[in-house]
């Protein structure tokens, strides 16, 4: 790259709006903070560089829950059934061995009902979650890229971000970063973590696509049948695409959700971020025609869509008043600032040793323990890699979000910094909103 420069003349900035929570990102931990914030009375606005919310869930076509959590994770699942968005998949008709990605767990606490995985409709979710922010009162940005922030006496006061209008500033009594990659906090010069274990599923990356007019169940059936025949041509399919993928049901019977797994790329480099895109993109019309020619029940199939958004499991961790820790997930640690539970398998599950029966994830990991004003909702939580590797999925970043959105409504309306709102208090308000803590 150019080492060349260019300096960018000063100039004002218009403040667009002012309000008292404001959120960057509306992935799963982003609208859910910004929906727990406006129920909690507070001004919001949430601000989202696509033109849908949901971001992994929807835009990223991320559909596998292995739990439902209480709160608004239970909320979306209720709301899904409703319109016959979602599907509790058999054992016949489950994943299968595609790596990175292993069975879900039976029925248990903090599982919800049903007998093991869920798969939800992307696109009716984008729908549910306009409505519930509508309801909520949330005010929205779309089509808005949050890009700096703006920071007086280390206190984030406000975001910049650039939209079809231009370069504008929206100003936040409290402001909570749910870009997924801390792009926010990293502006304001926030403290934070940006090693990546190679080791772990946070190090892939990955750009989801879904192939239509298969029998998904004349496919399971074979792929049960003939085991050793189908794990040779999971390798094939490997080698035709040039890295790992596979087929995995969705809520729908004549519809295949196709996970990938590509290694070596830096999420954080646009120049990797536009490299993976080509790579997955290139190898789709292959992988079809593979799928057409040699999979039962695939005979007929088309290319349906590609997420939008490029699938990202891992980047940066704001370093907050507690890590939470691989030591933590071991021992099953309480904390007395508990505010997200986490039971029964909750999670994408540790790369090793058993599953805790219970453990609760304390507030002070959504806190920044150098910066104020500011608050962290999703995969950016302050974690080690192995926690983060478990915990960074749709259901826990639903519940940091809830947590996070309800501390910033106390947050103000306490007139203290967020570090400071009240712990007792805070648990009071999440176990009136069905969270166990």
């Amino acid at each position: 790259m150019s080492g060349k420069t260019y300096l960018e003349p000063s100039r004002e900035i218009r403040i667009a709006k002012e309000v008292e929570v404001l959120v960057i990102g509306s992935g799963p931990g982003g609208i859910s903070a910004a929906i727990a914030a406006a129920r909690e009375g507070a001004d919001t606005l949430l601000v989202e560089r696509y033109g849908h919310l949901g971001g992994m869930a929807t835009g990223g076509l991320v559909l596998m829950y292995t739990s439902w959590l209480p709160g608004q994770c239970m909320e979306w699942r209720e709301r899904l059934e409703k319109l016959d968005g979602i599907r509790v998949l058999s054992p016949l008709q489950g994943l299968g061995s595609i790596g990175g990605a292993a069975p879900g767990p039976g029925p248990g606490p903090g599982r919800g009902p049903g007998p093991g995985i869920s798969m939800a409709d992307p696109e009716l979710l984008k729908c549910i979650l306009n409505d519930m922010a509508g309801e909520a009162g949330v005010k929205l940005s779309l089509h808005s890229w949050g890009t700096q922030a703006i920071v007086e006496d280390n206190t984030v006061k406000g975001v910049i971000f650039e939209s079809k209008s231009g370069r504008q500033a929206i100003m936040g009594k409290v402001v909570i970063d749910a870009t997924g990659d801390g792009d926010i906090f990293a502006a304001a010069g926030a403290e934070f973590d940006g090693y990546v274990n190679p080791k772990l599923r946070t190090c892939q990356v990955a750009v989801v696509f879904r192939i239509a007019n298969i029998d998904w169940d004349k496919f399971a059936e074979f792929r049960a049948a003939k085991p050793e025949k189908w794990a040779e041509m999971r390798k094939e399919v490997d080698r035709v695409a040039g890295f790992h993928l596979g087929p995995i049901a969705t809520s729908r019977n004549d519809v295949t959700w196709v996970n990938n797994f590509l290694e070596g790329y830096n999420i954080l480099n646009v120049e990797d971020l536009t490299k993976v895109e080509v790579t997955v993109r290139k190898s789709m019309v292959p992988v079809l025609e593979y799928f057409k020619k040699s999979l039962p029940g695939f005979e007929k199939s088309f290319l349906f869509d590609s997420a939008p958004q490029i699938g990202t499991r891992g980047s940066r961790r704001i370093i907050g008043e507690y890590i939470f820790s691989e030591n933590d997930l071991k021992n099953g640690a309480t904390f007395e600032d508990a505010i997200a539970v986490f039971a029964g398998g909750a999670g994408a599950g540790p790369p090793q040793g058993s599953v805790p029966p219970r453990l609760e994830m304390p507030y002070r990991c959504l806190v920044p323990k150098s910066m104020d004003g500011l608050l962290v909702a999703g995969r950016n939580f302050s974690s080690d890699t192995v926690m983060n590797t478990r915990l960074n999925v749709i259901q826990p970043c639903i519940a940091m979000g809830q947590a996070a959105g309800t501390a910033a409504a106390l947050a103000v309306q306490s007139n203290v910094e967020p570090r400071k709102v009240d712990y007792k208090a805070l648990r009071k308000r999440l176990a009136a909103q069905g969270i166990p803590v």
